[in-house]
């Protein structure tokens, strides 16, 4: 069902002061030699041409950074915390413009695009508190004449890699706690999605943040990012985005021995038992898989049933997708476009090999029409283990489905995969989640629903999914050094 044809040419170009095309490097907008096109997803329209950085631009910025390091740490926590609520402040100030801006980018729907800057200004206020917390603790000494501290200083110059599925929540949350530890930062954001970023630096810097301490470098990513990965004075490096990426810059960021936090890819499993609510697993299943149209590592990519529920679920479940809205995200649908053709292209590959296995296609399975990036909600039932879907990260709104018999079963056939981001779990009885919290290897299992993300939440995986938290004190912490300080009164 569509809102409104999305294929419709309406002008969707952002505007305004917080619209910015150019880096902005030691409190400046710096024009790069050569641009690239930003374009709408919903209409394939280009909406700004942003300023490319180089190799050198790239090195300039560690420079500025690390110039800037040394005051910034300096700082009185409570100076940092301070800025850092004028920054949040900011924010929810422009909540409608960087809404609309997100919406030209991205293609996400208005109500999204809105939850979306309410989420990522949320993590600038925690850590407006969490900068104000005391960094040492005394431990008790093992000898008899010293006293033992544990000191937690910034780590230095922090390098920020940021993804196009939620351009201002992923880079808030990096910053911030960055930020808040006493760090400066270098950013990338995707190339998809600059302008997102660009208009979160001009409100950091409306906040009175000092020049270099924030600093944002859109273009090609290995342009841009290698330089980082090389330069000694980086010595963190935080990263959003595929798997096969973040192995990429593990590789590269070996020689500098640099700090690494990764959130990468997830294949998260849906497991709903007999003895859940129906209608909460139902809907809270049209959520997990569908937000973002599916475009999110957080996403159920494998829904596993009992079998004595599993006619009625498919059956309701695919009803309730039936029931969503396909559209440009300036018309609030439920589900936008897909961000690339590659993206939509996967979609129908995995459709493909699931039903040639012998999956049964219940809703969907083809794009809105030859060359779109509009992809329907689709359903696949009884899809067998030996479907690439059940093995291999979507990132978009297909769901495979497929019954269960037993507990130990669907542990096994859950944990089955090299990925270990989240799992979700519907089931009433207190053993059953104690049981599954523990045998399942994933670093968040949410029982009964779906949303579990948040700024006092300590976010990240295991296995392939990732190193290290973001998110809680955590988060902070990881952008800190551990210095031992033994001091002998005798």
């Amino acid at each position: 069902m569509l809102h409104k044809d999305p294929s419709a040419q309406d002008t969707n170009i952002p505007t305004g002061p917080l619209v910015k095309t150019r880096a902005f490097i030691n409190g400046e907008w710096v024009a790069g030699t050569e641009t690239f096109p930003v374009t709408d997803p919903a209409t394939g329209q280009t909406i700004a041409n942003v300023s490319a950085m180089t190799a050198a631009t790239a090195t300039d910025a560690v420079n500025v950074a690390q110039n800037a390091f040394a005051p910034w740490a300096a700082l009185l926590p409570q100076d940092r915390a301070a800025l850092l609520k004028k920054w949040y402040t900011k924010i929810i100030e422009n909540r409608e413009e960087l809404t609309w801006i997100m919406v030209a980018e991205q293609g996400k729907p208005i109500s999204e695009a809105r939850g979306e800057i309410d989420y990522a200004a949320s993590f600038v206020d925690f850590y407006a508190e969490e900068a104000r917390r005391p960094n040492i603790e005394g431990i008790t000494s093992h000898l008899p004449t010293a006293e033992v501290e544990l000191w937690r200083e910034p780590i230095g110059v922090v390098a920020l890699i940021t993804p196009w599925n939620f351009p201002s929540a992923m880079l808030t949350r990096k910053a911030a706690a960055a930020l808040a530890a006493g760090c400066t930062i270098v950013a990338h954001p995707s190339a998809e999605t600059p302008l997102s970023a660009l208009a979160l630096a001009q409100l950091a810097d409306d906040a009175g943040l000092p020049a270099g301490v924030f600093n944002v470098l859109p273009g090609d990513a290995k342009t841009i990012v290698i330089p980082w990965c090389d330069d000694t004075r980086v010595r963190a490096l935080s990263f959003t985005g595929s798997t096969e990426v973040g192995r990429l810059l593990y590789r590269q960021c070996a020689n500098t021995v640099k700090r690494l936090v990764m959130e990468l890819g997830g294949h998260a499993p849906f497991i709903v038992f007999e003895d859940a609510d129906l209608d909460r697993a139902v809907a809270e299943a049209i959520k997990a898989k569908f937000a973002t149209g599916g475009q999110d590592c957080l996403g159920a990519n494998r829904m596993f049933i009992a079998r004595n529920i599993y006619d009625e679920f498919c059956t309701r479940f695919t009803d309730a997708a039936r029931q969503l809205t396909l559209g440009a995200g300036k018309d609030d649908p439920d589900i936008g476009p897909l961000m690339h053709d590659r993206l939509v292209q996967k979609q129908e590959e995995q459709v493909a090999d699931a039903v040639s296995k012998g999956a049964k296609l219940a809703l969907g399975g083809t794009r809105l029409a030859e060359g779109s990036l509009f992809y329907p909600p689709t359903v696949l039932t009884d899809v067998p283990a030996s479907a690439d879907i059940m093995h291999d990260e979507t990132f978009g709104p297909v769901a495979a489905l497929t019954p269960f018999d037993t507990e130990g079963e669907v542990i096994k056939r859950a944990n089955d995969t090299e990925y270990g981001l989240v799992a979700y779990v519907h089931t009433q009885a207190p053993r059953r989640i104690y049981r599954m919290s523990r045998a399942l290897e994933f670093g968040m299992v949410a029982i009964n629903r779906t949303s579990v993300t948040g700024p006092p939440i300590p976010f990240g995986g295991v296995k392939q999914s990732g190193l290290g938290r973001e998110g809680a004190r955590q988060g902070l912490e990881e952008f800190t050094e551990i210095k031992y300080i033994c001091r002998d009164w005798s």
